[in-house]
């Protein structure tokens, strides 16, 4: 089970890469480079791949680790994956191109502070870079 969560993740990812051309551009960013982030936890079976354009660039932006707590990523990150496995589950309401596949998060697993801050900063990556709007988010506006 837990390497579903790497595989779903892997493959949303991976495939997000590979289908830039497809997807609605209206972005925020136009940074093209390319940019991989990965983090692995043999003792768990779980790994988390990030490959999005521009996105390593953008993460060092962002508030450093240690800024929120992990209870607090935590918390968003269940928001965040509840909302994006509804969108997947939705795709005459919201574009497929951009909602791959669902992410099995699971909420009694603990990933740790890195996962969870990786992941919370790429929900909101992707919010901004794709002008989607999943939970209020520190003010932001698109």
């Amino acid at each position: 089970m837990k390497n579903c969560i790497y595989i779903l993740i892997l493959g949303i990812f991976i495939y997000s890469c590979s289908t830039t051309k497809n997807r609605k551009m209206d972005v925020a960013s136009t940074d093209t480079a390319s940019d991989t982030v990965r983090i692995a936890n043999d003792s768990l079976e779980y790994e988390i791949i990030i490959i999005e354009p521009g996105f390593n660039s953008w993460l060092v932006t962002q508030r450093p680790r240690g800024f929120y707590s992990e209870t607090f990523l935590e918390t968003r990150n269940r928001i965040y994956v509840t909302e994006y496995n509804q969108r997947v589950m939705q795709p005459q309401r919201f574009d497929p191109n951009l909602y791959l596949q669902q992410i099995n998060y699971q909420y009694a697993t603990h990933y740790g502070y890195e996962v969870n801050y990786l992941l919370y900063n790429y929900f909101i990556y992707f919010e901004q870079r794709y002008r989607q709007r999943f939970i209020a988010t520190r003010g932001r506006r698109f």
